[in-house]
């Protein structure tokens, strides 16, 4: 399986599909690159280069025990991009993958960049501060890292089940095989990278690589998403990015790269050929 080591000596799973301008997608917690099946064959049909990997500590990629942090999630990004010498590349974030996306080219600059995608994504940032009134209690996050280190199976079981994909909602019925593909990609991970995980991805402010970002970036968010809430994400990160677009998706949930696949690719097939 392909590999790429970074400076520190973890050795991250990746995907690399397909030859054209090449799409780079990073998933959520604490799922791995297999989320994104449905986006990375569609792009591959329409003759992109797809590639997707495993954070570290998720999927098939090392299960370190430290560096799980935006940090380190931006450098290893950084350790794929140039490791495939990649140029002209679009950049997908789902969730934590979105803050992954916006740390990532603040960071290491836009040279090799064209265009961003955060898609349900947890910027600006998801924790209350005095700064962030509108964030979710420190409470709700230190309850997460709790069900991580001592319920982990049934946590991820009750997880996309619920809130996740709004199986929850009237109406909604709930996907089996969509609930234990969800299951089967946390349960890969390790435990450690999942607690640690839920501090980077709610506690990190990209307020200020929101800002740094001048290549064009569509924020796309489903106003039922119970899990980044919407009134506190996009609208504010489109806010702050100076070329960023909103795209706001009436009942969709957190998972709907997954569960509204159809909508999501064509409306990003759309914003890649604009």
């Amino acid at each position: 399986m392909p590999f790429v080591t970074t400076p520190d000596g973890v050795e991250i799973f990746y995907k690399d599909w397909g030859t054209g301008q090449p799409i780079v997608f990073s998933h959520g917690w604490p799922l791995s690159s297999d989320d994104w099946d449905a986006q990375l064959m569609f792009f591959l049909a329409h003759g992109y280069r797809v590639i997707a990997h495993d954070r570290r500590g998720h999927g098939r990629s090392t299960q370190v025990s430290d560096g799980h942090d935006m940090d380190h999630y931006a450098d290893d990004l950084a350790a794929l991009v140039t490791h495939l010498d990649l140029h002209d590349a679009v950049h997908v974030g789902h969730s934590t993958g979105g803050g992954e996306v916006a740390h990532h080219i603040a960071r290491h600059g836009e040279d090799r960049v064209a265009k961003a995608v955060l898609i349900s994504a947890v910027p600006p940032i998801m924790v209350q501060t005095p700064a962030n009134p509108g964030g979710l209690p420190k409470s709700v996050f230190d309850g997460i890292q709790e069900q991580v280190a001592t319920n982990r199976s049934n946590f991820y079981r009750e997880l996309p089940a619920t809130a996740f994909y709004g199986f929850n909602r009237p109406g909604r019925e709930p996907q089996e095989a969509v609930i234990q593909n969800w299951w089967r990609q946390g349960m890969a991970g390790g435990a450690k990278a999942h607690h640690d995980g839920v501090v980077a991805f709610s506690q990190t402010d990209f307020t200020d690589d929101l800002k740094k970002i001048t290549v064009p970036v569509l924020v796309m968010h489903g106003d039922d998403d119970q899990v980044v809430p919407y009134a506190d994400s996009a609208p504010l990160s489109a806010e702050l990015l100076p070329n960023g677009t909103l795209k706001t998706y009436a009942g969709f949930p957190h998972g709907m790269p997954t569960t509204e696949a159809a909508t999501i690719n064509a409306d990003l097939l759309a914003f890649l050929q604009s």
